[in-house]
């Protein structure tokens, strides 16, 4: 399978993508973004991958793209990157949570450390970017989309992965009362939830038994490719989305 064609729906926008850099989720939200005609700045808090990252997208889409690097669980870091995005192309328009961090542990291991990291970054990181983005789209006046990156794992039970569930879930809920404080400003809060999609930092975390045993209980029998979860965060994020806020959709084909 190949990702469709780009149809123009992010022309004119504005864009920023966390952790964009590598070949996940958020690199292929950040190429699909370029590739509906948005402006995009992309970041992470890897300097050398951002870098690369940047390279390679402004090899296609020029000066449309720009990187900016942040660690999401420094608020300061947050600030520059958001700022920075609305002075380098003059607005914004569109914002991709995507940064997130899991692991395995069971809760009779899992250290108060464990624990907090994955929350900073999944659940924290998540706040933190939002508040900046929103901060400045209620500012501009105009509207605007932010589009979080949950997990069915919020939903569905697997073991060692408590910390990381109560984080998603925290982000979906987050995502729900969210929507409601900023409606009156006409911006727009939602999530996907991925199931499962395969990119080479997952395997280095993730036993290869236990990613052939997951990607069994997909209806199509494999994991999603990145771009088919960013396909969806640009729908959310795109006026053929309008009327859509607070909602959390899966981006699955898993089956019980």
């Amino acid at each position: 399978m190949r990702p469709p064609e780009g149809h123009g729906l992010l022309t004119g926008k504005v864009a920023v993508v966390t952790a964009a850099a590598g070949t996940g989720i958020g690199a292929a939200a950040a190429e699909r973004c370029l590739l509906e005609g948005a402006a995009v700045v992309v970041s992470d808090w890897h300097e050398r991958r951002l870098g690369e990252t940047v390279e390679r997208l402004a090899a296609e889409h020029g000066d449309r793209v720009t990187g900016i690097p942040c660690d999401v669980t420094d608020e300061a870091q947050v600030q520059q990157l958001f700022t920075g995005a609305s002075v380098h192309f003059g607005r914004l328009d569109v914002v991709i949570n995507n940064a997130g961090l899991g692991g395995t542990a069971s809760i009779l291991d899992m250290t108060d450390e464990q624990w907090q990291r994955v929350l900073d970054v999944t659940l924290n990181g998540t706040f933190r970017c939002t508040r900046a983005a929103l901060r400045l789209l209620v500012e501009q006046g105009q509207g605007g989309a932010i589009v979080n990156n949950a997990s069915v794992i919020g939903w569905r039970a697997q073991a060692g992965q408590a910390h990381y569930a109560a984080a998603k879930a925290g982000v979906m809920a987050f995502t729900r009362c969210t929507a409601l404080d900023v409606a009156q400003h006409g911006i727009r809060v939602n999530a996907v939830a991925p199931s499962l999609a395969t990119h080479p930092f997952l395997a280095k975390v993730t036993s290869e038994e236990l990613l052939a045993e997951l990607a069994g209980r997909e209806a199509f029998g494999r994991a999603a490719q990145p771009w088919e979860v960013a396909t969806v965060m640009i729908f959310l994020a795109s006026d053929y989305a309008t009327y859509l806020t607070g909602e959390v959709l899966s981006v699955s084909s898993q089956h019980p």
